[in-house]
């Protein structure tokens, strides 16, 4: 990310990196850039790495305070809206049934989605 934003004459100041799910409110280190008024641009390989869902609002929100959300790939990779889903199914899954089994569900869900498709 780092050469790409370089390669565009885009200063780096900071890099933030964040492993954890985007469907939730619990990601200190992206909260805390929205926060923090004096990063002008954020720069994300992939719109759903930003956001899941409703990327469109906070990149709204950002551009009303003079701010900039740059996504490096707009076009988006099919494989992360599966992943998205399934973690979704997951997420409503493990209330019901516990977190493993849960993850066993979904692996199962997927794969008998994926044979579907290819029959």
């Amino acid at each position: 990310m780092t050469v790409w934003a370089t390669g565009r004459r885009i200063a780096v100041d900071r890099v933030v990196t964040e492993v954890g799910p985007a469907l939730n409110g619990h990601r200190k280190r992206f909260l805390a850039l929205l926060r923090d008024p004096s990063v002008s641009t954020i720069v994300v390989e992939h719109r759903g790495r930003f956001a899941c869902f409703g990327a469109e609002y906070v990149e709204a929100a950002l551009s009303g305070q003079g701010r900039r959300l740059l996504v490096v790939d707009s076009a988006g990779v099919d494989d992360d809206r599966v992943g998205d889903v399934a973690e979704i199914v997951a997420s409503l899954c493990a209330r019901r049934y516990g977190r493993g089994a849960a993850a066993d569900r979904v692996r199962r869900a997927v794969e008998a989605t994926i044979e579907d498709d290819l029959a």
